[in-house]
């Protein structure tokens, strides 16, 4: 097993930062016509952002879990578009630096090419999780597959997807087989189908696989359909504190808008109470994503009970995020209302946390089985 390397290279929050004001200054243009950050990529690239998941020994920086996360998170207080766009490729570099230092097949060869060439990883995990949409068939070789992905970030992008599909097997029955797909394959198509209420420059639109063949090699893994098992459980902890980070940093640049607004009203009691709440679940929601962070550790090995350590905490961000953004609208008052503030698009932005699996309400669910000794499997 290779052993992880410490970035040795200038601070990664700090270089987010330096570039924050380029991600802020196209943000609301984006977010108004729903199109992708292309500029704010431009920047990542040229802070060298992009290959901070790649371990140093292969032209990266090789950041750890808890250094992505809060990477992503300071993206998220200039556009949360740009911080969960790049998120999702992101955690897909992350999970490749942890099989490359398993040694497992393939992953050295993609971290050298995200280093070297700067190609960019799609992740369709979160539409699919342990129910794919879309099947595939053995063939002599490979497999041939098809499907629709949907909320497939940065698709017109990216370089490669990294993708589920079912697939029935005589012995074993249904499985899903992760699987990486090449973006410029014949039979993959990118719609153009993602307008939506926030998050609307991340080009997360559908992508369409019709009978597309992946050699046996670009099979990553063979796993049992419907369950949370240990390759997803470390795919989880890996990818959803990084995704929580984002919508934990959409929340506090709400919350420094309404802090500014409250500065003129700072005689207000109610308006005191309103930033005290804000500030209470912002820091409660951080408290929780670190508790989790470090269950998780550097380097995770494949744990239940760290599964659903991320879930609360994606949970409990989720929830905060959602007050605080509303409650920032109520401080801010009618300048927040506008379209193209800070705060109408954080109001939007942070809809979007409860749509990753599990749900606030199916983590519930989950927690409360695993409490009372189910098999902690979801069906």
């Amino acid at each position: 097993m290779t052993t992880l390397t410490q970035p040795t290279t200038v601070n990664l929050t700090a270089r987010a930062a330096a570039i924050g004001p380029q991600l802020a200054e196209h943000a609301a243009r984006h977010d108004a016509e729903g199109t992708f950050v292309t500029e704010a990529y431009d920047a990542l690239r040229d802070a060298g952002l992009l290959t901070a998941a790649v371990p140093v020994e292969l032209g990266g920086n090789g950041a750890t879990i808890a250094e992505l996360t809060a990477l992503q998170r300071e993206l998220a207080h200039h556009c949360g578009s740009t911080a969960l766009a790049s998120s999702m490729h992101q955690h897909v570099v992350a999970f490749t630096a942890w099989r490359y230092r398993r040694g497992l097949p393939g992953a050295e060869a993609t971290l050298r090419r995200v280093a070297e060439e700067g190609i960019l990883l799609v992740s369709t995990g979160g539409g699919d999780y342990t129910h794919p949409h879309g099947e595939a068939v053995k063939v002599d070789g490979g497999y041939r597959v098809s499907g629709t992905k949907r909320f497939a970030s940065q698709s017109r992008h990216g370089t490669v997807l990294s993708t589920m599909f079912a697939v029935a097997d005589p012995e074993q029955g249904r499985r899903v087989l992760n699987m990486a797909v090449p973006v410029a394959s014949e039979g993959v198509t990118v719609t153009d189908s993602w307008n939506t209420l926030g998050m609307r420059g991340t080009a997360s639109n559908d992508i369409e696989i019709e009978d597309v063949f992946v050699p046996d090699e670009r099979v990553l893994a063979n796993r049992p359909f419907g369950v949370v098992d240990g390759p997803l459980q470390v795919i989880s902890s890996i990818a959803f504190p990084i995704i929580s980070g984002v919508y934990l940093g959409v929340a506090e640049a709400a919350y420094a808008e309404a802090r500014a607004a409250a500065a003129r009203k700072s005689g207000n009691v109610l308006v005191q109470r309103q930033l005290g709440r804000m500030k209470h679940a912002l820091q409660v929601a951080s408290w929780s994503l670190d508790g989790a962070l470090a269950a998780v550790g550097d380097d995770p090995v494949p744990s239940h009970d760290t599964y659903v350590a991320v879930m609360i905490a994606k949970a409990e961000v989720a929830r905060a995020g959602l007050e605080v953004c509303d409650l920032a609208m109520d401080v801010v008052g009618g300048p927040g209302f506008f379209r193209g503030s800070v705060v109408e698009r954080a109001y939007r932005d942070i809809r979007a946390a409860k749509f990753h699996p599990l749900t606030p309400e199916a983590t519930l669910v989950e927690t409360g089985r695993f409490e009372l000794g189910e098999s902690g499997l979801l069906q």
